[in-house]
């Protein structure tokens, strides 16, 4: 608690000014307390909608499928031991209700999304009045600025409220963010795609004004002998209605000639557009191309192989950075050092087939790293009793039971 408010008062000793002459207690209520301003006359937190992901469908794709992916992997807080915590008011915090308007799935997935279209994701840590942290509230990343304070050279975020500005100490707000160079903003992946998004969006318009432009007869009626505008008229009228009167059946007499008109409604380069569009998507993002439909190379014979491929290269490195920034800013170095730690379990996303699962678990129960009830709690099933022991192959028996002695031999 000294540290936090340490922190406090040094912001406030170098920002006093932007207070009026405000006393340090009426500056910590405003920044930390009072969230009542940070709501009116709009939320600054979800303020604001990104265009392109509302209109771009292949981006939409590549963002639903890695924010939905990462906030449905089981996130738990565990001791050095492995064995999971729950006595923890942040594990009840992360698990269940990072804040009163939105469960664990619902922050997680709208921090992946926002780091994936801003390049940045934040959520403030707000305090009781024990300085305990109550709840994680998302920021609109537009309204945030990393600062560096002069003196210290320690990163603070300067966020623009509606009644001021606030500056919050790094340690008081969680930060996901793409990768970035000198500084500590990421990089928007919307903005590195901005090219390709608008050459896809010029070609898609160039076919539609062809399509609008374009003539819409279908047939050439050639006649044998000029006629007048009263008898063209006539003819049409007999063709029409002999097409609309006959299921599309036409009886081409002597001296006319019925040419249908072959036309392409979308020009090719729209689909070559697209094609180009999901691979620049998936590389951006890191996502593997058969993700967003690309299916030219992809080899179907073996689902794991490409969910492996998905969880590794792409999830993996994910996952590590907010495990990362949850273990800083969510435990205290003594927590860390008592060796509390948070994890995604990404094995959540690789079971297998039937075959290929039990095939798992007989050699994980054969290999004596396996228990039967840590199978069956991976298959939603009750423990028994005498499940929690590892086994030995003989065929096959207790870890625990003494091995006997060959006959005559003297135990050591």
């Amino acid at each position: 608690m000294n540290k936090l408010f340490d922190r406090i008062k040094a912001q406030f000793a170098g920002f006093g000014k932007l207070f009026n002459g405000k006393s340090l207690k009426q500056a910590m209520a405003t920044t930390y307390g009072n969230f009542a301003r940070w709501f009116e006359p709009y939320n600054i937190f979800t303020k604001r909608t990104n265009h392109t992901l509302a209109t771009n469908e292949t981006i939409f794709a590549a963002i639903s499928r890695l924010s939905n992916s990462l906030a449905s992997l089981p996130l738990k807080l565990l001791d050095k031991n492995f064995n999971q915590v729950t006595d923890h008011p942040i594990a009840e915090l992360l698990t269940y209700s990072p804040n009163p308007n939105m469960n664990a799935f619902e922050f997680l997935r709208t921090m992946e999304v926002l780091r994936n279209t801003t390049g940045n994701a934040y959520a403030i840590k707000d305090y009781d009045s024990r300085y305990q942290v109550r709840a994680l509230w998302i920021l609109d990343p537009s309204r945030v600025t990393e600062v560096i304070e002069t003196t210290t050279k320690e990163l603070w975020y300067e966020i623009q409220g509606d009644n001021g500005v606030y500056y919050v100490h790094n340690m008081d707000v969680v930060h996901v963010k793409h990768v970035h160079g000198y500084g500590y903003r990421g990089i928007s992946p919307i903005d590195v795609l901005r090219n390709t998004v608008d050459f896809e969006g010029k070609i898609k318009q160039l076919s539609l004004d062809m399509m609008d432009s374009a003539v819409k007869a279908s047939f050439i009626l050639q006649l044998a002998a000029n006629v007048s505008d009263e008898k063209k008229k006539e003819i049409y009228e007999n063709f029409r209605k002999f097409y609309s009167e006959n299921g599309g059946v036409l009886i081409q007499e002597l001296g006319v000639k019925i040419d249908p008109i072959k036309r392409e409604f979308l020009d090719t380069k729209v689909f070559e557009a697209e094609k180009i569009t999901r691979t620049r998507v998936a590389s951006v993002f890191n996502l593997p191309a058969y993700m967003l439909g690309e299916t030219q190379g992809v080899n179907y014979n073996s689902m794991e192989q490409l969910a492996l491929e998905f969880v590794q290269g792409t999830l993996g490195v994910n996952v590590v950075q907010y495990e990362k920034e949850f273990n800083r800013k969510l435990l205290t170095p003594e927590e860390r050092r008592r060796g509390l730690y948070w994890k995604f379990n990404l094995k959540a996303l690789l079971r297998g087939n039937t075959k290929d699962q039990a095939e798992y678990y007989f050699k994980g129960v054969r290999s004596m790293w396996l228990t039967p009830n840590e199978i069956r709690a991976l298959e939603d099933l009750p423990p028994m009793e005498g499940g929690d022991k590892l086994y030995r192959s003989k065929d096959i028996e207790p870890i625990d039971t003494p091995i006997p002695l060959p006959k005559g031999a003297v135990a050591p």
